[in-house]
Formats: C-alpha cells, sequence, structure tokens
C-alpha cells in the first residue's frame, strides 16, 4: 500500500519553494518569486500556508525603507519534504 503524499507539499509552487529553502540558509522574497517565476500574489499565499503548517519561519524586515521577506525552513519542514521524497521514490519501485 503506498504511503499518501502530504497535500500541502504536493502543490508544484509549494514544493519548489521548499526545495529552495533546504538548499540555502534563507531566501527572501524575490529570490523566490525569480526562481519559482510565480506571482507576487500566488506566491504570498503560498508562503503563508507554509508558514502556517510550520515548514518555514518568515521574517519581515526593511533594507532602508524597502519592505523585505525572509523565509527559512524549519526542522519540521524539513522533516516533511523528506518524508514526501521517501513517498515519492516508494511509488517509483
Amino acid at each position: 500500500m503506498f504511503k499518501e503524499l502530504n497535500p500541502l507539499l504536493h502543490s508544484q509552487l509549494r514544493l519548489a519553494v521548499v526545495s529552495l529553502l533546504i538548499s540555502v540558509e534563507e531566501a527572501d522574497f524575490s529570490y523566490l518569486k525569480e526562481q519559482t517565476a510565480a506571482t507576487s500574489g500566488n506566491l504570498s499565499v503560498q508562503i503563508d500556508k507554509l508558514n502556517e503548517a510550520g515548514y518555514i519561519t518568515v521574517e519581515k524586515t526593511y533594507r532602508g525603507k524597502i519592505p523585505r521577506t525572509i523565509c527559512r525552513i524549519t526542522t519540521a519542514g524539513v522533516d516533511a519534504f523528506n518524508e514526501y521524497v521517501q513517498a515519492l521514490k516508494d511509488y517509483l519501485k
């Protein structure tokens, strides 16, 4: 029997955000938007969902007068990602 895929990570954009954050210490909104080619509105909604799930943390700061949103993956996010990848591997066996 196959393990159910995590519906939160099964979204293409949310999976892309988590995948990017796994490989860097932190990423700002502009970097994530550029790398995923998402619209600002869609990316913002998906970041909020990941934050609410505890998979990422979001820090809102300023660089001078310019707002900056910094995202970091949490331990729970890393664990969820690893479980998701393992479930996909099980499907491929």
